[in-house]
């Protein structure tokens, strides 16, 4: 038996982890591929669905995972961390969406699960380093002895927005073999490789809401707990507080939402701002949307470390935002940060996530909490 500690590989059923799977192995590494079973997907019937497209983490993926490993001929284990994503990632979730906010799960779960618990799992399979599909790229700055995340090769396929999180001992030990890739050419490599996989289409939705609904998925949830949805229902105002209509309840909307309104103006109508505490929604028109400074907290300063003086760079407030020029303001608490754009943003949404870049270099990240 080799000597050479195992590469534990985070599969999930899909081309990308299966490409980093195979390729470790082509390679002539020691490859261990491991399964993360989240979320049982036939909870909530009434948003659950049979059809596997367009999500991940289903048992079609298992299935799916375990075939890959199989054609690789590498020993392959299905790791149940169903308690855990629930406290971590779905009671988060709904929670934020009631105190009207607008989570992130993915990144909930990179920090609480697939680069932590995954983690110890790789440790007790005797594994000193875990390697993932993610297209980011990490690298040593000699000069600070810091390990940093960068933007992937791919700017179409960049995940970095999800993992700002890392901490600098998990980037230490993370891999990410498909970081310099474009798709096209993982995709070629799958056909190479012979996986099975090799066309298989990328997920797209949320492993826990298969058909996109987060609002239905809620409500569920909701009436699978007991809880009864007309404890966040209330009125739609405008700015002057006037009531425009009635909601079924603040999960039901995000900042900058105009669809599901139901309310008939004279101009376009946008979700400005949701208030839990009043349960009212506030609309506006699409101008009242722009935003120029907030407040971020809980910030992970990873590539350069704290800062103790404003500095300059790109910030995105949203997975599909294009960064734009801001400065950021240190607080004394090393954890918060208050950012001015350059240029007033649209859609500044608490929840999200406000992630800082100096060229193709992750600074930071943190959770947007409020406009100032």
């Amino acid at each position: 038996m080799s000597d050479v500690a195992p590469i534990a590989v985070a599969m999930s059923g899909g081309v990308d982890s299966s490409v980093v799977a195979g390729l470790l192995k082509r390679q002539g590494e020691p490859v261990v591929g491991l399964t993360m079973q989240l979320w049982n997907q036939r909870r909530l019937p009434e948003v659950s669905s049979d059809a596997a497209t367009g999500r991940c983490c289903s048992l079609d993926d298992v299935y799916d995972a375990r075939y890959v490993a199989q054609t690789l001929g590498i020993p392959y284990y299905v790791v149940n961390f169903e308690d855990r994503f629930e406290q971590h990632v779905v009671k988060p979730f709904v929670a934020d969406y009631v105190a009207g906010k607008t989570p992130i799960p993915c990144t909930l779960c990179n920090n609480f699960i697939k680069f932590d618990q995954f983690m110890e799992m790789a440790d007790g399979i005797g594994a000193e380093k875990i390697a993932t599909g993610h297209y980011a790229q990490i690298r040593l700055d000699e000069a600070t002895g810091r390990w940093q995340l960068l933007r992937s090769a791919d700017a179409t396929k960049d995940q970095t927005y999800f993992l700002w999180g890392l901490t600098q001992e998990q980037l230490a030990r993370t891999m990410f073999p498909l970081g310099g890739m474009v798709k096209s050419d993982v995709r070629q490599l799958a056909i190479d490789l012979g996986l099975p996989v090799a066309e298989k289409p990328d997920s797209q939705e949320i492993c826990f809401v298969p058909n996109g609904d987060y609002a239905a998925f809620i409500d569920a949830y909701f009436k699978e707990q007991g809880i009864t949805t007309d404890v966040t229902s209330g009125n739609i105002v405008d700015r002057e507080g006037k009531k425009l209509g009635e909601h079924a309840g603040v999960h039901h909307f995000t900042v900058g939402q105009r669809r599901g309104l139901n309310v008939a103006m004279g101009e376009p109508l946008y979700v400005i701002q949701t208030n839990p505490a009043t349960r009212e929604i506030l609309v506006g028109s699409g101008e009242a949307l722009m935003k120029k400074r907030f407040v971020v907290g809980e910030i992970n300063w990873i590539s350069l470390g704290v800062p103790t003086e404003p500095l300059r760079a790109e910030v995105r407030i949203r997975n599909r935002h294009q960064p734009a020029m801001a400065t950021i303001y240190p607080k004394a608490n090393p954890s918060g940060a208050e950012v001015e754009f350059d240029v007033a943003q649209r859609a500044v949404t608490p929840g999200q996530a406000a992630v800082f870049y100096q060229g193709e270099v992750v600074v930071g990240g943190g959770w947007i909490e409020r406009e100032v």
